[in-house]
């Protein structure tokens, strides 16, 4: 199976620069990255040492609804590339160490219970491979299992 990796889509992180308010309806919070453990949902990559981000809540659902998690995520404050969703696992995530959950969802948006799982970093692409074989899982999402932050939605190429 060959799997798509996507972050935010460009028009949300186009609205949020532009100061559209975020899940919680704020405004996002302008920052100065550290360099450690900035992580941009839209382009997949750290933000450097020394460059803005915007921290704000975010919900990767099209709707408001029970299973549709929000928490707080990273975005470059500047324009950066949206992550090529056939450029395979982001780096960082397969260099990565805390692990990561993985969750199914059907076509409606909901969780597909029985598909939640905690692995490693190692461990990440055999698993999302696994849910996505069963035909009521549409997509995949990814969070951190530290901070269960949004990381990024899987999906089968087609």
């Amino acid at each position: 199976m060959t799997l798509h990796y996507s972050g935010m889509p460009s028009d949300l992180a186009a609205a949020y620069r532009a100061g559209a308010p975020d899940a919680n309806g704020q405004a996002p919070e302008r920052r100065i990255s550290d360099g450690d453990g900035v992580p941009c949902r839209h382009c997949l990559e750290n933000v450097a040492a020394g460059e803005p981000y915007l921290v704000l809540a975010y919900r990767p659902f099209p709707a408001p609804q029970p299973y549709a998690e929000l928490g707080p995520i990273f975005l470059h404050a500047e324009a950066c590339p949206a992550y090529a969703p056939a450029a395979g696992l982001p780096e960082r995530e397969q260099r990565g160490k805390s692990g990561r959950i993985l969750r199914g969802y059907g076509a409606d948006d909901r969780i597909v219970y029985g598909t939640g799982i905690v692995v490693g970093n190692d461990g990440i692409e055999a698993a999302a491979e696994a849910i996505l074989e069963r035909a009521d899982v549409a997509y995949v999402h990814m969070r951190s299992a530290t901070n269960n932050c949004f990381t990024l939605r899987i999906d089968r190429a087609t």
